[in-house]
């Protein structure tokens, strides 16, 4: 009785307790409990809402030891077939049996409420929660096959909050979803290379848009002054329409980083802004410093998940870099961005000449920025006159770097080749530049301001152009595989699922991105071991 009533047991005197088993033991059956409580009733002044309670958990052991078998494939949204809808007459019930809400639930909280409760398909563990009006819409939504598109133009909302709420009833398990058909091609990966499958599909796809080339700096390492035009706002609109049918198509969430030029100078920033968050796409900023005023335009909209800006070194160095001034401005603007409450990250291109101020500025950011990391300088556009770092120094450089990012936590690793150093020091990996070692034309694409989309931003990678061809079709072109496929002389690495290194600096280096590795790379051809630690 204990296991099954445990919530029931903390609310009564033990006297009590005891009377309510003696009185169900001619009656076997767990549940005899709830018809014991509602005879007993007013005579022993038993809290109203104490039947109801009994009910639940009594549903809850049944969804607990239900012989129900979840389904290995589902091929679209449907229903947990573990979950129950039950009817109470009390609220907050779920929160007494999780222990937070005590015994002051009180006769204002009588009320018809629906409860849901079912088993997670991942752990098998049993969950209850209080039906909110979304999880109805969401089961709605599945059981009866209505489109998305159709759900908000009946309740005028947006089409972003429909999908929103179908994604979070997949979040807490009440849905279930098809997996993720953003995948790598696994044929030509040997067994030992795909020794974790969480690095081998991606949930999220990002869409990295540089919306305009206009710009209020002129760094001296930039990629591309070339003269672009910009997609009209209808084209723009165009491209996230699409971009959510392709996210759809695949089961992932996507998400939008806007950037540049500095895309808070076009002129329909805020424009494609509200759009990309009214079709449910999560939002990131990569740009200059703005003004208050714009990031109160932006909140607004919607709290972008994070806002990334550059720093080149300390002071004197990034403003020979970025401008004069460039520095303060960027700090009082980090400022600016923790004020409001906005998640901030800090990139700095990786010269030979700021390789040795790299540590003191993550020291310096502390406080400031929630992440510091880098990249490694492509030697394209205005970048090609600027001296690389010394590939005899790079393996030391990392070693420093991660030794400084134990006693600094805002340093994150992201360069590919960290990995070599962690199987050298029996370290566990991690996932590499994107999460997925080099995700170009995996888990995100850039696409120009003038619709040309490329595998990487950082070299030139052409795949397509979103102008005459889908997303779709782009993404399953020869080229964008071949990109994905990484080179050649990566094949039999072990690291290779989350490396591949950068094919930006291959590029840089005047070698075949498609055959041959990162020049940077120190990793022993003969070297066979334990990725995954």
């Amino acid at each position: 009785m204990e296991e099954v009533y445990p919530a029931c047991r903390r609310m009564l005197d033990p006297k009590i307790w005891a009377r309510i088993v003696q009185d169900c033991r001619e009656d076997s059956r767990p549940d005899s409990i709830i018809k014991s409580i509602e005879q007993l009733g007013k005579d022993a002044k038993l809290p109203g809402f104490l039947r109801d309670l009994a009910k639940l958990e009594w549903a809850l052991y049944e969804v607990s030891n239900q012989k129900i078998e979840f389904p290995k494939k589902v091929d679209q949204l449907q229903v947990n077939p573990t979950l129950q809808l039950l009817q109470v007459s009390w609220s907050h019930l779920p929160s007494i049996l999780k222990g937070t809400h005590g015994k002051s639930i009180s006769p204002k909280d009588a009320g018809k409420e629906f409860v849901l409760l079912w088993r997670d398909s991942k752990s098998g563990h049993p969950r209850c929660k209080s039906a909110s009006d979304e999880d109805l819409l969401a089961l709605k939504l599945v059981v009866e096959r209505i489109d998305s598109r159709e759900a908000a133009a009946a309740g005028k909302v947006q089409v972003g909050a429909i999908d929103n709420a179908l994604r979070r009833a997949v979040a807490r398990g009440i849905l279930l979803s098809p997996p993720s058909r953003i995948r790598r091609n696994t044929s030509t990966y040997s067994s030992t290379q795909l020794a974790e499958d969480k690095f081998i599909s991606t949930s999220v796809f990002t869409l990295q848009w540089h919306i305009t080339q206009e710009c209020d700096l002129r760094c001296k390492h930039c990629y591309d002054r070339s003269n672009r035009s910009d997609l009209s706002l209808e084209q723009g609109l165009a491209l996230l329409d699409d971009l959510r049918t392709f996210c759809r198509e695949r089961h992932v969430r996507g998400q939008v980083s806007f950037t540049g030029g500095n895309p808070l100078l076009h002129p329909y920033f805020l424009e494609l802004y509200q759009a990309a968050s009214d079709r449910g796409m999560a939002t990131a900023i990569l740009g200059n410093p703005a003004s208050q005023a714009k990031i109160e335009e932006i909140l607004e909209i919607a709290r972008p998940v994070y806002f990334q800006v550059s720093l080149e070194g300390l002071r004197d160095h990034n403003d020979a870099i970025r401008g004069r001034g460039s520095y303060d401005r960027t700090i009082e603007f980090l400022k600016l961005l923790r004020q409001f409450r906005i998640p901030s990250k800090v990139m700095l291109t990786l010269t030979q000449a700021n390789m040795d101020q790299v540590i003191r500025l993550g020291q310096l950011l502390q406080g400031l920025a929630d992440g510091f990391t880098f990249n490694r300088l492509s030697q394209v556009g205005e970048g090609a006159g600027i001296q690389a770092p010394s590939k005899a120094k790079y393996d030391e450089f990392l070693k420093e770097y991660m030794r400084a990012s134990r006693e600094n936590r805002i340093m994150g690793w992201k360069d590919n080749l960290i990995n070599i150093v962690c199987l050298e020091k029996g370290i566990r990996t991690f996932g590499g530049c994107t999460g997925y070692g080099c995700g170009a034309a995996f888990n995100f694409i850039s696409v120009l301001s003038d619709g040309e989309a490329h595998a990487c931003r950082k070299f030139p990678s052409p795949i397509g152009n979103v102008l005459n061809q889908s997303l779709s079709d782009i993404y399953n072109s020869p080229q964008a595989e071949r990109y994905r496929s990484g080179p050649d002389e990566c094949n039999a690495c072990s690291l290779r699922l989350i490396c591949r290194g950068c094919l930006a600096s291959t590029f840089s280096y005047g070698l075949d991105v498609f055959k041959d590795r990162d020049p940077y790379c120190f990793m022993d051809d003969n070297r066979n071991g334990d990725v995954f630690g």
